[in-house]
């Protein structure tokens, strides 16, 4: 056996011969195999121009689930809300939740270019692409998030990217996430307060969307709102898991009346509809200007709507006679299996491409299938300790074991917080003391009228006076 074997095996807890929830063992080492120059400043290095290169991979690969009875936890809760619910570790990623909506960032550019163009529609087509390229990330991210703790925090800094970003969970039941990103030149700002909901329905375990998403592009002097579609996991308990996002979205300019309205199709019975989103661009008296199309996962196009109509027509020729030969090959399985996935989008001549997903690193199927963004979210640079909020989700000790595979510590430590943060709870309840956020309040959207939280800013002074011990 050779000392990259000996190494493989140390880390794994495998043996040569054994299996990893359908990964190879050739996989494996590969995921183990880091870029040297990341290793330089705690994984963060300066290239040759300047800008600053992050990790591409995690200290540690993934581990398996295969011996934990997910069932046994979940069979009571059928229908019911899962924020109490504590669940294993082992289906947690590395990462918080105010980590994960980060992950929104991850392709600002589309931003940038709205600010950047002079007409309203094609400013709209650039949201339209970020709003989708929002949920892309979470394909194939089976992981859940670690729940923040009351008074968590995180912050990043892109300057490659042009933007910086600071959240707080501002409520524990329910659990609300709340963030504010500004761009570092002053084009635009993009807050918003996430509370989803979640619900075990016996096979699968859906997301309700909560909350409104704001984006002001201030050049312009324009502000769009949206909210997330639905989405669901499938296969909890048998079979292979898969995610599916479905809903309907709504994004409107409050400028100047424009709507866009997109649709993320269920997959259906035969799997055609999966990851889909079609919808269309109409101005405030409702006259389609543009139709919009592509999947979630992939791309998204615009074009005209009569050059899409067309191309619908003639489509629908084409499949009527396949669609009678599938409803004869229908059968109900145990586990919902996941539809093949179709090849790529179908482009309709004289589209216009509005955005496509980056590809993934060649190691993120044993990295809880992170995209490059993903991987150096809970990166801790080298003297960040010295400005970082002693609040901030780097510094949890559970996801910090998470990450470096010591799943034992982060069971215990994980346990550890919440029996402070239940401590802490109480104490406040003797003293009769209300819960005090430090960088949100709660008040009014003004575009739509809704309760949201709303940055009062100083974050960035770095007066970390007074913060809670919530570590």
């Amino acid at each position: 056996m050779s000392n990259e074997d000996e190494f493989y095996d140390a880390v794994t807890g495998l043996d040569s011969d054994e299996s990893y929830e359908g990964v190879s063992e050739a996989s494996f080492k590969d995921a183990l195999v880091f870029d040297s120059s990341s290793q330089k400043n705690n994984g963060s290095v300066l290239q040759e121009n300047g800008i600053k290169k992050h990790r591409t991979s995690l200290p540690a690969p993934m581990f398996s689930r295969n011996t934990i009875s997910i069932w046994s936890i979940l069979k009571k809760c059928i229908g019911l809300e899962l924020s109490k619910i504590t669940m294993p570790i082992a289906f947690n990623e590395p990462l918080s939740f105010l980590q994960r909506i980060t992950e929104y960032m991850e392709h600002t550019y589309l931003i940038n270019r709205a600010c950047s163009l002079s007409d309203s529609i094609e400013r709209m087509q650039a949201v339209a692409a970020f709003a989708v390229s929002a949920v892309a990330s979470q394909w194939d991210r089976t992981g859940k998030p670690f729940n923040p703790l009351l008074g968590e925090t995180y912050e990043l800094t892109r300057e490659e990217q042009g933007f910086r970003l600071v959240s707080e969970q501002v409520s524990h039941h329910p659990p609300v996430s709340a963030f504010h990103a500004e761009s570092l030149t002053g084009d635009f700002v993009f807050h918003g307060s996430i509370y989803p909901k979640l619900k075990f329905w016996g096979k699968s375990v859906e997301a309700e969307p909560k909350g409104t998403i704001t984006l002001e592009l201030l050049k312009h002097s324009e502000t769009y709102t949206w909210s997330n579609p639905y989405c669901c996991v499938h296969n909890i308990i048998l079979g292979k898991l898969w995610i599916e996002q479905y809903g309907t979205v709504e994004i409107v300019n409050h400028s100047t009346g424009d709507k866009c309205v997109l649709n993320f199709k269920p997959c259906g019975m035969f799997g055609k509809e999966l990851h889909k989103v079609e919808g269309y661009i109409q101005d405030k008296s409702k006259k389609k200007l543009c139709v919009i199309y592509g999947k979630w996962t992939e791309c998204m196009w615009s074009v005209d709507p009569q050059a899409y109509e067309t191309h619908k027509k003639s489509e629908k020729k084409d499949n009527k006679k396949q669609k009678n030969e599938e409803l004869e090959g229908a059968e109900n399985d145990d586990a919902d299996d996941m539809p093949e996935v179709q090849e790529t989008v179908s482009v309709i001549p004289g589209s216009t491409l509005l955005w496509r997903i980056d590809s993934r690193p060649p190691q993120s199927a044993v990295m809880y299938n992170f995209t490059n963004f993903a991987m150096c979210l809970n990166e801790l640079e080298h003297g960040m300790e010295a400005v970082l909020a002693p609040t901030d989700c780097r510094f949890r000790p559970d996801i910090r074991a998470m990450e470096n595979g010591d799943i034992d510590l982060a069971s215990k430590e994980k346990e550890r917080l919440e029996e402070k943060q239940r401590a802490a709870r109480k104490e406040r309840a003797k003293n009769d003391e209300e819960w005090s956020t430090r960088w949100f309040q709660l008040g009014t959207n003004p575009y739509t009228g809704s309760q949201d939280w709303i940055y009062s800013g100083g974050y960035f002074n770095r007066n970390y006076q007074d913060l809670p011990d919530i570590y």
